[in-house]
């Protein structure tokens, strides 16, 4: 066993002594030690539960003949972070999870490790972990809260609850009708509703086969997820007996299904800058282009929230994500003869699998739209890419053209929208909110909600080189690469500027010649960095583009 180097001969007395010192027994320690990373803390509501899965989790190793040792990881609850400085530090602790992570494993030796993740840096943070340390890996979350309930029966969620604060500023709803929300968007402990980042993760970990059946879908407060826990803690074990190795199941092939399946749910556009960076952890490097590729082949089958009126639980009832991936494999969409942390192969995993709603989940033959969720646009504007989650987009803003009104940060953005000084027909643009910009690439949640909660997400656009919560939707651009901050294109717009966005035909036009555009470049000066100490101005020097996925070193 590889956990033999702590815990074997005369050489590891010392370090038996210090394991006895833990209360571990003689018989414990001839057992394989399965490394447990629960991310539990008391700040955010996905990982409020964590400490049960961990226990359901160990209660599966013992059972399974191995013994489990629980360490921590962080997590951010988004949704707390958003539209403060404290969002600067979301994306972020994806890498110091990965990090500590790899650190806590490699140093303790352990034989196997369960992942125990949920909200939206936690899960990609973990993922690159376990590449990097490759020894047996099974992942089981958190569970998705369920959906909320307001007074006249509407079901509702957190992106709701954004977009009642915008509605309030646009005098559509009074300070009675935000509490409402406030009391009933987020009813539960778990990931939040719809398809956010969190969800997308969790779901796309079990496309890429590295969790169970169930993993991104069963909620949180679900009694079967507690059974689904106990199964990951047993099915280590069987892992670390047949030596299945993460990067033995995170191949080439198999992020080229999650990229498909992704596609098919309506995923958040945050998967495109954790999936390239997950593959690279795994000495893959995924292309940005590729996202086009497979979107204009692969049908969008699902519409839960912010797309449409489902929600998790609504999936979880129709198939899961199993049953998305049945959908596809009818039409030969996806690789079914990878390996996965079942033992199986992914045909094997989908035999009897069924659809049990088709208005949940749509038939391959009659999908919400013949292309994918999400698409990357080109131009001028963003040579090297930028990112739109199309199947939230309404019909009418997949083509526009409107005048730049240009902010060089979040603050003075939202400051300008809940003023109402945005109009019909405008093109919103925030820049220097890049990863190295920023720094840390804040999400935009907040101008977003805005936009839509004032009714204007069918007449105004807004695009960044920061990102976008799951939660967003209308024609909202982001990931604009190259950076403001790095010399983008985007640094260079001036208020009232012409831009002309084409999502099918995926390309994004600043309507500038080059002559003047050179002749800005100039003048162009990079403003000095909003944060000058501490990890945030580590991270500003060593991290990536986002074109490539904001990888860090």
């Amino acid at each position: 066993m590889r956990s033999d180097v702590v815990k074997k001969g005369i050489p590891a007395a010392p370090n038996r002594s210090l394991l006895y010192a833990l209360g571990y027994t003689r018989e414990e320690l001839e057992r394989p030690l399965i490394g447990v990373v629960c991310s539990y803390n008391e700040i955010v509501p996905g990982h409020m539960n964590l400490d049960k899965i961990a226990e359901a989790v160990k209660a599966g190793i013992r059972a399974a003949g191995g013994t489990p040792v629980e360490f921590p990881a962080i997590a951010v609850c988004d949704g707390i972070a958003m539209g403060h400085v404290g969002m600067k530090y979301s994306l972020v602790t994806r890498d110091l999870i990965a990090d500590s992570t790899e650190a806590m494993a490699m140093a303790h030796q352990f034989d196997g490790l369960v992942m125990i993740p949920n909200c939206d840096k936690n899960v990609p943070g973990l993922l690159m972990a376990a590449a990097r340390v490759n020894v047996p890996t099974i992942f089981v979350s958190g569970g998705p809260m369920l959906a909320g309930t307001l007074n006249d029966g509407r079901r509702t969620c957190l992106s709701h609850m954004f977009e009642a604060v915008g509605s309030y500023y646009a005098g559509k709803l009074d300070e009675a009708g935000v509490e409402e929300y406030e009391n009933n968007a987020c009813p539960t402990c778990g990931s939040c509703s719809g398809m956010y980042t969190a969800n997308s993760m969790n779901c796309l970990t079990e496309a890429i086969g590295m969790g169970l059946q169930g993993n991104g879908t069963i909620p949180a407060v679900h009694s079967a997820r507690l059974r689904l826990a106990k199964h990951a803690g047993m099915k280590i074990m069987e892992l670390v007996e047949k030596d299945i190795r993460p990067r033995d199941i995170m191949t080439q092939a198999a992020f080229h299904n999650a990229e498909t399946i992704d596609m098919a749910l309506g995923c958040s556009t945050n998967t495109m800058l954790h999936l390239p960076a997950i593959a690279h952890e795994c000495g893959i490097e995924l292309s940005f282009d590729m996202a086009n590729e497979i979107s204009d082949r692969t049908p969008n089958l699902c519409h839960l929230a912010p797309a449409g009126d489902t929600y998790m639980e609504d999936l979880e009832r129709a198939g899961g994500v199993y049953a998305v991936m049945a959908e596809l494999a009818k039409a030969g969409l996806i690789d079914t003869t990878l390996p996965t942390c079942t033992g199986k192969s992914v045909a094997e995993n989908l035999e009897g699998v069924v659809n049990r709603n088709p208005e949940i989940i749509r038939p391959i033959d009659n999908p919400y739209s013949k292309t994918g969720g999400i698409a990357v646009l080109k131009g001028n504007l963003a040579p090297d890419g930028c990112v739109v989650k199309q199947s939230a987009v309404a019909p009418e803003m997949m083509r526009h053209e409107g005048p730049a009104r240009v902010f060089n940060s979040e603050e003075e953005a939202i400051e300008a929208i809940y003023a109402n000084k945005i109009v019909a027909g405008d093109v919103v643009v925030i820049r220097y909110e890049g990863p190295k910009g920023g720094p840390g690439m804040r999400e935009m949640l907040n101008p977003t909600s805005a936009i839509a909660g004032m009714g204007l997400d069918k007449d105004v656009a807004l695009i960044t080189d920061g990102r976008f919560s799951g939660a967003t939707r209308g024609a909202s651009i982001g990931h604009v690469s190259p950076e403001a901050a790095s010399g983008g294109n985007i640094g260079l717009v001036e208020e009232g500027d012409l831009i002309t966005i084409d999502i099918p035909a995926h390309t994004i036009t600043l309507k500038v010649d080059d002559a003047t555009l050179a002749a800005r470049r100039a003048k162009w000066v990079c403003p000095e960095p909003k944060i000058k100490t501490g990890y945030l101005a580590r991270y500003a020097k060593l991290v990536s583009s986002a074109d490539k996925g904001a990888i860090w070193g």
